[in-house]
């Protein structure tokens, strides 16, 4: 039967599972992970706990948007469920940074094989002019060939929109910058300790938004570029046997 002699497909979920798990980077990343963890639970008042949002970052600040904190004090059915919940919520962007780790990893470690029919080139050099376009390119690719990538740039310019429009536009920013912040963490947390110390000058106050939006904007451009690899993998089908 043709049906029968077909091998089943790995779900994705299956191979997003095997890319959290299947290399040394992964793993260790998980391994560091399982420790704030794990406090939150045994000692939830302890500065270590509230490490597990930055280390799971930045899918796991989108449970801001919910009515329950990592140190938060267990009483009564409900919080049980928050905290259940927000566990839950954790372990899976835990895994999805893993995954993305794998990807990247996966990446670095598979070799380029020669095409046996392919000419030979006899030339070594190339126009220094011509190649680095081609490698930005391929490069930023996984940032826009997907949906999960492109989405996620859709947010950080929404996000990044609402900062420049309050800075510059609104009397009182506020906490504006919380959400681009947030939205591109945890590389965006280096365009912020560049961009702070610029505003205790006013000569050039002006010009810590603009920093702190060049340092979001390359910040998210990397996170898409990880999501685009791990969206890459999940979709790439397991070899099938010839018959």
């Amino acid at each position: 039967m043709p049906t029968a002699s077909r091998p089943r497909r790995a779900p994705r979920l299956r191979r997003l599972l095997a890319l959290a798990s299947g290399n040394w980077l992964a793993r260790g990343y998980l391994a560091v992970f399982a420790v704030p963890f794990a406090a939150m639970f045994l000692f939830p008042d302890s500065a270590i706990a509230g490490s597990a949002l930055m280390l799971t970052a930045p899918l796991s600040f989108l449970c801001v948007f919910l009515p329950f904190a990592p140190a938060a004090e267990i009483d009564g059915a409900a919080d049980v469920t928050a905290i259940a919940a927000l566990a839950v919520w954790l372990v899976l962007c835990a895994l999805v940074n893993a995954a993305v780790l794998g990807a990247l990893a996966t990446r670095a470690a598979t070799p380029r094989v020669a095409d046996p029919g392919a000419p030979r080139r006899t030339d070594t050099k190339a126009p220094a002019v011509a190649t680095r376009p081609k490698g930005l390119r391929a490069l930023l690719a996984p940032a826009v060939d997907n949906w999960l990538a492109r989405g996620y740039l859709a947010v950080v310019a929404v996000a990044l929109g609402f900062f420049l429009v309050a800075a510059f536009v609104l009397p009182d920013p506020g906490f504006a910058g919380i959400w681009p912040l947030m939205a591109t963490a945890p590389f965006s947390l280096l365009a912020m300790a560049v961009s702070a110390p610029v505003e205790f000058f006013p000569s050039v106050a002006w010009m810590s938004p603009l920093i702190f939006s060049l340092g979001v904007v390359l910040s998210g451009l990397v996170n898409a570029v990880l999501l685009g690899l791990l969206a890459r993998r999940l979709r790439t089908r397991e070899p099938q046997p010839a018959v």
